[in-house]
């Protein structure tokens, strides 16, 4: 081998064990922080005394319902916005030119901004006050770029012999879409729900503007409710004392974030498994 090869191996092999040894020593030091915090009755009882004893459970069933109304609305939305893009919209045109360009530049504004919009359209003009829906509707907004973006790129690539032999067996668009295009692109679109969801998890500027900051269990969309993210904030930062359940509030958060990631995967090995299984019959 080259000596140039070699040096490049060398890097290349280092970098990326760099890579696979960042998350396992970001769960390691999580671990020993709040590990011995962690437990069945913490996932379930409410904070007390600020968060030092109790557990997470109305930060935890509020998490799961902004997340939810996060993917809710952008999921459908979001995946129709590509839809039009890649059916309707020429790539090279002016028109699809500066949607990608909007698209992008929305991807790149600072969370901060999505919760001064939320806190003012969603809590004030909508009247919905400081809630779990204002939150996530906001979120929702603020994870569609990305979205859209991913979703468009998975859809693109969609080989253009399967429009072609879509066209020669007289298939509609719709049922082209829907039986071709979309099983194709599942795993694209799969990823860009995994970097939405993610992206939805960690933010903590854009919910307290919207969803609010208090702990007790919610029961309606309209209630207001302090997510994870937030959670973990207020701990590290405002409580004395906090580091402890802090973490163990993060190991929480990255578990449910590999959940995620685990049924996203699951979705796509049905989905192609299924796709096949049509195929073949």
């Amino acid at each position: 081998m080259h000596p140039t090869d070699r040096t490049a191996t060398f890097w290349s092999s280092l970098i990326a064990l760099l890579v696979i040894l960042a998350p396992l020593i970001i769960a390691w030091q999580l671990i020993g922080g709040g590990g011995k915090a962690l437990s069945w009755e913490f996932l379930w009882l409410a904070p007390q005394d600020a968060g030092r004893a109790g557990g997470i459970g109305p930060v935890l069933l509020s998490t799961i319902w902004v997340l939810a109304v996060c993917l809710l609305a952008a999921v459908p939305i979001g995946l129709g916005a590509a839809l039009f893009l890649v059916e309707t919209v020429e790539e090279k045109s002016h028109l699809g030119r500066s949607l990608q360009l909007a698209l992008d530049v929305l991807s790149g504004v600072p969370s901060i901004v999505f919760g001064l919009f939320g806190n003012r359209f969603f809590c004030v003009e909508l009247g919905m006050g400081f809630s779990i829906l204002s939150g996530g509707l906001t979120l929702a907004c603020m994870v569609l770029p990305l979205f859209v973006r991913s979703a468009e790129q998975a859809l693109r690539a969609c080989p253009t012999r399967y429009r072609q032999a879509a066209v020669a067996l007289d298939i509609s668009r719709l049922g082209y879409i829907w039986r071709i295009m979309l099983p194709v692109a599942m795993p694209g679109i799969a990823v860009g729900l995994v970097l939405a969801a993610g992206r939805a998890l960690a933010e903590t500027a854009v919910l307290l503007f919207t969803a609010g900051y208090v702990t007790r269990w919610p029961e309606t969309w309209f209630d207001s409710g302090r997510t994870l993210a937030v959670h973990i904030y207020d701990l590290a930062m405002n409580v004395a004392g906090g580091s402890a359940p802090a973490a163990a509030t993060a190991l929480v958060l990255l578990g449910l974030s590999l959940t995620i990631q685990a049924l996203a995967h699951g979705i796509v090995r049905w989905q192609t498994k299924n796709g096949s299984g049509k195929a073949s019959s």
